[in-house]
């Protein structure tokens, strides 16, 4: 029996298994390869590994990981969890039963990618969620925001750190008169009607064209399409969630465990709003470390 498994192999689970790895712990990773940030040709902000692909990160993270001879990783999909702290038992997709005292989930979320022809085509190169990812690259061009609620309003405030040229789409939202006349105030001028098309060439954008006909050209769009858990262990397990304008997210304490004891949680799955690689990091190495000390007798 495993000391840990780690349900999700990419930022957030290869820092817990580092941490448990160096406490000589025995973890075994599950992963299936297909990491959120995939899509993205460079990962920033991450210290000493700026601007690197994010896929070469984590194979170097792996690389590192084998020194460990506590820690394995195995190309498999969970597909089920049963018991309780202690003696937990995970069945795989290969059909092999895998147990361990505790578990830490972290096979994030997948971006639901509106049916817009051109959107996804385009999604981590020239449509992208997050400006501490992005935003140095791109700074002081036209940047486009396509609006989703209500959180939209803080983005428009917070891109001003990097650029003073913005276009506002509604793509369909009433937006309030005190919101819209704040936008005026701000010299962003707002397009109304639904994005009906993404014009792009090799992945970058060129016109973002409307159902009335009108478009207006960007450097780059930056949108927040909601998303879901990768897959749904934590249903089954009937772990709480929140809800969040972004989508579901599990419910965690400060350890990261959630609301069964002896199953922790990190990244994405547990705060689906961040999009930041350092921070999976950090609640990953939160995770392993919490798992560890829970051990402890």
């Amino acid at each position: 029996m495993d000391d840990v498994i780690i349900i999700g192999g990419s930022f957030a689970g290869l820092a817990a298994a580092l941490q448990l790895g160096r406490a000589r712990r025995k973890a075994t990773i599950l992963d299936t390869g297909l990491p959120r940030n995939r899509f993205a040709g460079h990962s920033h902000g991450l210290l000493g590994h700026d601007h690197k692909p994010p896929l070469d990160i984590l194979a170097e993270a792996r690389q590192q990981l084998a020194r460990y001879p506590t820690v394995k990783l195995v190309n498999a999909r969970a597909e089920s969890i049963s018991g309780a702290i202690d003696d937990f038992s995970v069945l795989t997709g290969d059909g092999e039963n895998l147990g361990a005292r505790r578990l830490i989930l972290s096979y994030g979320v997948a971006d639901q990618m509106p049916d817009v022809p051109g959107f996804a085509e385009s999604w981590g190169t020239s449509i992208v969620p997050c400006p501490y990812c992005d935003g140095f690259e791109v700074a002081d061009q036209h940047w486009g925001l396509v609006w989703s609620g209500p959180p939209s309003h803080n983005y428009v405030r917070l891109y001003q750190d990097w650029t003073d040229t913005l276009t506002v789409f509604a793509d369909g939202h009433d937006i309030a008169p005190d919101i819209r006349a704040d936008l005026a105030r701000r010299n962003i001028p707002v397009v109304d009607g639904r994005i009906a098309e993404i014009a792009h060439h090799g992945g970058h954008i060129t016109t973002v064209n409307l159902e009335s006909g009108r478009n207006a050209g960007v450097d780059i769009l930056f949108a927040h399409p909601r998303n879901k858990p990768s897959a749904s262990l934590h249903e089954s397990l009937g772990l709480a969630t929140v809800n969040t304008p972004f989508g579901i997210a599990l419910k965690v304490d400060e350890r990261r465990e959630t609301s069964m004891p002896g199953i922790y949680a990190a990244g994405d799955l547990a705060n689906p709003a961040m999009n930041s690689v350092t921070t999976a990091i950090s609640q990953g190495a939160t995770a392993g470390i919490s798992a560890q000390q829970s051990m402890l007798v």
